[in-house]
């Protein structure tokens, strides 16, 4: 299972995903960080779970 934290504005910003509402997010998987960006990329994407998550969340929210 991936836990995450998200910092999402009402519109997109300059140092958003791709532009885009998400600035910060975290991807845990098992207490291990598989994904961070904060204001810009930290860890890439780790594994498929990672990948997969990253998808869904900037469907939901980017």
């Amino acid at each position: 299972m991936v836990h995450y934290w998200a910092k999402v504005y009402d519109r997109g910003r300059q140092c958003g995903i791709e532009g885009g509402r998400i600035s910060k997010l975290t991807l845990k998987e098992n207490g291990k960080v598989i994904y961070n960006y904060d204001r810009g990329l930290d860890v890439p994407p780790q594994s498929e779970a990672a990948e997969m998550a990253l998808e869904i969340l900037m469907y939901e929210y980017n």
